[in-house]
């Protein structure tokens, strides 16, 4: 059986330390069961997939990239709607940047049907919070050490035009950037697998992505391949008079259920 792991943001920023930018609560338990699942079966893994969010601080959906009239910065969380730039509500800092923000937030609302969101600036190339929790770092390295095999690492989110949440595409693709594209050749190394195994942070955002990305993209015949190892993931919690996003993230996955993907757990996978 060709058998793969697609493990999917699993970063100390994502993970609930102290010093992480965009903690979700329970991220380290989440990344602890992920380690201990590939020390014990990955003799049965053909390969290990690990998308990575990669920034930079300069991103359009980080607080440096925006100002107000005032010239303060938007607080993290906040929602920017293209009408907000049209009428200088949120303006980005380098006037130039003006009218292609602009155009990205309605092509972002028409297409997506959601505004720019500013999240704290995250998992930022070169720091601590870009890095592999330690616990699955330290799997991933003896799994390749004992399998002689290398970890296939997916970088996204470098792009600071657009936002990019699933590890398939950006969620507006930028023509001069074919990384930003759909991924074509990860789509067909994905549909190579018997099965896949997946994990990652956080639930209801990219892992969410991620798989709604694999399900529209890689045919009906595929889709069973998939088994989502859900005490290696979770979500981010509900906002007070906001999404509930555990919520969303159960829905959707009871709907892959439903398309065929399997709901289980680490333990289980394989038994």
């Amino acid at each position: 059986m060709n058998i793969h792991l697609l493990l999917i943001d699993p970063q100390n920023d994502f993970c609930d330390n102290p010093t992480s930018a965009l903690p979700v609560p329970g991220g380290n338990a989440a990344m602890e069961s992920v380690a201990a699942f590939i020390n014990a079966k990955g003799r049965k893994l053909e390969d290990i997939h690990v998308t990575l969010d990669s920034h930079r601080m300069i991103d359009i959906a980080h607080p440096a990239w925006w100002m107000n009239t005032k010239g303060d910065q938007p607080a993290p969380m906040t929602l920017i709607s293209a009408d907000d730039i049209k009428t200088g509500i949120w303006t980005p800092r380098n006037p130039a940047f003006r009218q292609r923000t602009l155009a990205y937030a309605e092509t972002l609302e028409k297409d997506s049907s959601y505004q720019i969101c500013v999240w704290p600036a995250h998992c930022l190339i070169g720091t601590w919070g870009h890095n592999v929790h330690p616990a699955v770092n330290e799997a991933l390295q003896e799994w390749s050490a004992k399998e002689f095999a290398m970890v296939d690492y997916v970088t996204k989110g470098s792009n600071p035009w657009t936002e990019h949440y699933g590890a398939l595409q950006a969620e507006v693709p930028d023509p001069s950037d074919p990384s930003t594209s759909l991924n074509t050749a990860f789509l067909k190394v994905l549909s190579k697998a018997d099965i896949v195994a997946v994990a990652g942070l956080a639930e209801s955002h990219c892992v969410l992505a991620t798989v709604k990305q694999i399900a529209e993209n890689i045919g009906q015949e595929h889709i069973k391949k998939f088994h989502i190892l859900q005490d290696c993931t979770v979500p981010v919690p509900a906002i007070p008079n906001g999404p509930d996003f555990p919520e969303i993230a159960k829905a959707f996955f009871k709907e892959m259920e439903q398309k065929g993907m399997t709901l289980t757990t680490s333990t289980d996978f394989l038994a």
